[in-house]
């Protein structure tokens, strides 16, 4: 596998100022994600459901009328989204549960890749796709226009060369080191806080790199041109896993600038779909399909008991 080998600085330089056109990781980081194909799943038998009429007749018009939710993605966000690199085929954790949600909603789930987090939220919101399953982060300041049905629940840690050269513990020791995170995600406001808490210390200001995706983010520590990568622990252990000896994680079991962190689907602000996927999820919770596909997937740790609206804690 190609992900198990070093990559050159110059195929990795070129990989960091790629972009795909339809959203989809770019070729060179296939290997990191598995060659672009699920290396496991959980078997189709094991996703099976029956149709719950009373979810179906639930739905918004529109969709029963076409027999289809359009899901968008980033693809991006391993082991939960693995999207292979034409633009359609989806893998991974969030991909099981979707066929899973397709079979008890009885109708097709198709799925969008897009570039980043803010064409996700932004298509959302003006009608382009029907919802995210996601996970994606929820935080206060983004269910102004959107609602969260968590699913998951998250920390955020650092993905470093071998050996942690820089020494890195936690989000205070980012100083003067250069870090990349996913633009427009909530790790790049932390890390742009601690920033100018830098500053303040007079010290010198963290030098943050802001990438579209996941791999070439993390290609950007692999390659040396950043020191670390600060994201959501769930996809950066698969990206350590997946890279062999390059990469160990970080900053583990610390804050790093996060309180509670919950994750989940994304719908538009007033959508009945929210309703619908909360009760979906939670019936998927009970008959042992979501235990399944997190096990699976090695996502015990980030389970929850039930999942839930707009979990976010708030302050005060």
């Amino acid at each position: 596998m190609r992900g198990r080998t070093a990559l050159s600085t110059a195929l990795a330089g070129a990989l960091l100022a790629a972009t795909a056109a339809c959203g989809a990781n770019p070729p060179e980081a296939e290997g990191i994600l598995g060659g672009g194909k699920s290396a496991q799943g959980v078997k189709e038998a094991d996703l099976r459901q029956t149709v719950d009429h009373a979810l179906h007749d639930a739905l918004p018009a529109k969709n029963k009328a076409s027999g289809k939710l359009v899901s968008v993605n980033n693809g991006s966000f391993p082991p939960y989204e693995i999207a292979g690199s034409d633009g359609r085929s989806l893998s991974g954790a969030s991909a099981d549960l979707a066929t899973a949600l397709s079979q008890l909603l009885g109708v097709k789930i198709e799925h969008v890749t897009v570039d980043g987090l803010p064409s996700e939220l932004t298509g959302i919101k003006a009608g382009r796709y029907d919802f995210a399953l996601g996970p994606i982060g929820d935080f206060p300041e983004r269910e102004g226009d959107n609602v969260f049905v968590d699913w998951v629940r998250e920390f955020v840690v650092f993905a470093v060369p071998k050996g942690n050269p820089k020494h890195i513990g936690s989000i205070a020791d980012t100083c003067g080191l250069k870090i990349s995170v996913m633009a427009g995600g909530s790790a790049e406001d932390v890390v742009k806080k601690q920033s100018g808490t830098c500053v303040q210390q007079g010290r010198p200001a963290v030098q943050v790199q802001s990438y579209k995706d996941q791999p070439t983010a993390t290609l950007a520590v692999r390659s040396h041109r950043a020191d670390a990568f600060f994201s959501s622990q769930a996809p950066l252990g698969y990206f350590v896993k997946q890279s062999g000896d390059d990469l160990q994680l970080a900053g583990t079991g610390k804050a790093n600038g996060f309180g509670d962190l919950y994750q989940g689907a994304v719908v538009a602000k007033d959508s009945p779909l929210k309703d619908v996927l909360l009760r979906a999820l939670r019936k998927l919770v009970e008959n042992g399909t979501y235990k399944k596909v997190m096990t699976e997937w090695g996502l015990t740790a980030n389970m929850l008991d039930a999942p839930g609206v707009n979990l976010a804690p708030r302050e005060g």
